[in-house]
């Protein structure tokens, strides 16, 4: 059934692209901070940080994009999203690496850091249930077609 008409999938999806919408904004906030203080001191932007932008960016659109309905019925918009996953994963493990055995001892910008990391790494596990979702909607809703002559839908 549904709400309002609305199959139960569809809310889900729903749900879960809002979740990764306003994720990845927090990410945008969390590490453009870094940036806007960079540029404040005219010193270069770190790629590292800009590449965390970058990514969150892409995700952010890829949600909104995603609240339309007929782009989810695209054939393999899970692609997308295992690729989104893997942004995540590498982004993950760049700050990770710099930032989570680090000990704070009262500095609130590490200890922000620290916090952005595991936004990452949220971010990278709704873009991988996203992509199986999305994967197993697409195998559960393909045109099927019998398996000697292909013309008849099964």
């Amino acid at each position: 059934m549904g709400l309002f008409g609305m199959a139960i999938s569809y809310i889900a999806f729903s749900v879960l692209h809002f979740l990764q919408f306003v994720l990845a904004l927090t990410v945008c906030g969390l590490y453009g901070i870094d940036l806007q203080r960079a540029n404040a001191n005219d010193v270069g932007a770190d790629s590292k940080w800009v590449f965390a932008q970058v990514v969150a960016a892409l995700s952010a659109v890829t949600a909104l994009l995603y609240f339309i309905p007929f782009v989810l019925r695209l054939a393999f918009t899970f692609i997308w999203n295992f690729i989104l996953f893997i942004l995540w994963i590498a982004l993950f493990g760049v700050f990770g690496k710099m930032y989570i055995n680090e000990d704070p001892e009262g500095d609130d910008d590490i200890q922000r850091m620290k916090n952005a990391v595991w936004v990452d790494l949220v971010n990278a596990l709704l873009w991988l249930v996203g992509g199986l979702a999305s994967l197993a909607y697409w195998w559960r809703h393909r045109e099927r077609r019998t398996r000697f002559t292909g013309r008849a839908t099964v």
